[in-house]
């Protein structure tokens, strides 16, 4: 089974855990069958790889996006990267690109597109393996995993289906309608649209060959921000004739809400909070070293990160986006390949960050050209590099960088640092890298 994974936005209806780096789908919230903490995007790519562990997933995202997935799961992870943000259509089409003139997968092949951030069980990968085999049938260009209603949702597009079968031709699509369209359309028998659709390869390579003239992958991607902005339903699925519809009845969650997203959490809390007894129906995702207490509350979300700290009411908590837009804040926390980082000072000629380091990984070998740098190890041990002399390091070292001064450090145990930067203009962007 192919399958692309759409893994896309930046989440902010679940600030302060998400933001411009941090969406989502890395929100590590739910537990693993071994009673772990795992992201969205860990938890589907568990769930394929359960359901078919021969399964190429191919992940496709922005260039912002890499490192989390690294870290979340593994190099082994197949990604497929936009260089800028052009809607799903190109998305797709460069990802479909990817497949046939990088990875060699044959036109004739079945191509699977779903998110990768809803809430679902197993049964809903065995249906994508379905999905993918109706595709490979040809009785349609396009085969749509149809959702069926749980209420007239205005959240959702939907396809109407031409008879009540488990596999149907498509009549018409209806887009996001208000509550009473909604209501009609599901007395027709209409399925929401979850943005899952499986195509043969080449299909979906003829139609952007129809509309965007490249010649292979690597071409495409070098003209990739010049392609029109256009959503995958607009540019090919509403144009085509020859669609099939398979019901799926199994749970399915669209958790892009706090409201929605505590409704699946098996714990009241994440992290440390104390609730006394008159709290109902609140839930706490905390992660600061600090407790919260909660008292009397009702209905109620908080959440608590180093980007700030929510507390609304579980309905209110859906209207937060234009709230979020409105703050200026300098990114506090990021996932590397490496690891992690998480600013805990900003002074005005000093930034204080802690850093962890993965087992077995590097920063980039890299200088500074505005900054000093103070490395203090508080945990774990390994190797240094400064100007290419290389250096043990354990848990209370502490290593100078000059402005200028080459320098990487490389994990053998879970190493965590306090990196002190000093200096007048500060900038992410004043990084030089060098190979080693």
């Amino acid at each position: 089974m192919n399958i692309i994974l759409l893994s896309g936005g930046s989440g902010k209806r679940l600030w302060p855990l998400s933001n411009d780096i941090r969406s989502k789908q890395f929100i590590k919230i739910f537990k693993t069958p071994e009673g772990e903490y795992e992201s969205m995007v860990q938890r589907v790519y568990r769930q394929i790889k359960t359901v078919d562990k021969d399964a190429k997933v191919t992940i496709a995202t922005s260039k912002n996006q890499v490192s989390a997935i690294y870290n979340q799961l593994g190099d082994g992870a197949g990604i497929c990267v936009e260089p800028c943000r052009r809607d799903t259509f190109p998305a797709i089409t460069l990802a479909t690109a990817y497949l046939h003139y990088v990875k060699g997968v044959s036109l004739d092949e079945a191509v699977v597109v779903c998110p990768v951030d809803p809430y679902v069980k197993d049964d809903y990968f065995k249906g994508l393996k379905e999905l993918g085999h109706l595709a490979e049938r040809g009785e349609a260009n396009l085969a749509l995993m149809g959702i069926e209603p749980t209420y007239p949702s205005e959240k959702y597009g939907y396809i109407i289906p031409e008879n009540s079968d488990m596999v149907s031709p498509v009549c018409t699509f209806k887009e996001k309608p208000d509550t009473k369209a909604a209501e009609e359309y599901i007395a027709k028998g209409a399925l929401w649209n979850g943005g899952v659709f499986a195509y043969k390869l080449g299909y979906v390579l003829k139609k952007a060959h129809e509309l965007i003239d490249f010649t292979d992958y690597q071409d495409l991607f070098d003209k990739y921000d010049t392609l029109t902005k256009i959503s995958f339903d607009y540019a090919v699925v509403e144009k085509e004739p020859k669609i099939q519809v398979m019901r799926f009845a199994g749970e399915w969650k669209d958790l892009g809400t706090w409201n929605t997203l505590t409704e699946a959490m098996e714990e009241a809390s994440v992290g440390e909070a104390i609730f006394n007894e008159t709290c109902e129906n609140v839930h706490v995702v905390n992660e600061l070293d600090v407790p919260i207490l909660c008292m009397g509350l009702k209905n109620v979300v908080v959440s608590a990160s180093p980007e700030g700290i929510l507390v609304s009411d579980k309905e209110q908590s859906s209207y937060i986006k234009p709230f979020v837009d409105s703050i200026d804040q300098q990114i506090m926390f990021a996932e590397k390949s490496w690891g992690s980082f998480r600013i805990i000072d900003i002074e005005e000629e000093s930034l204080t960050i802690k850093v962890t380091l993965n087992p077995g990984h590097s920063m980039n070998y890299h200088s500074h050209t505005r900054r000093d740098e103070v490395w203090t190890v508080i945990s774990g041990h390994g190797r240094a590099v400064i100007d290419g002399k290389e250096i043990t390091v354990k848990a209370g070292d502490v290593l100078a960088m000059p402005a200028g001064s080459k320098h990487t450090i490389f994990a053998e145990t879970e190493l965590k640092l306090i990196e002190v930067q000093l200096g007048k203009d500060i900038d992410v962007r004043d990084k030089n890298k060098f190979l080693r």
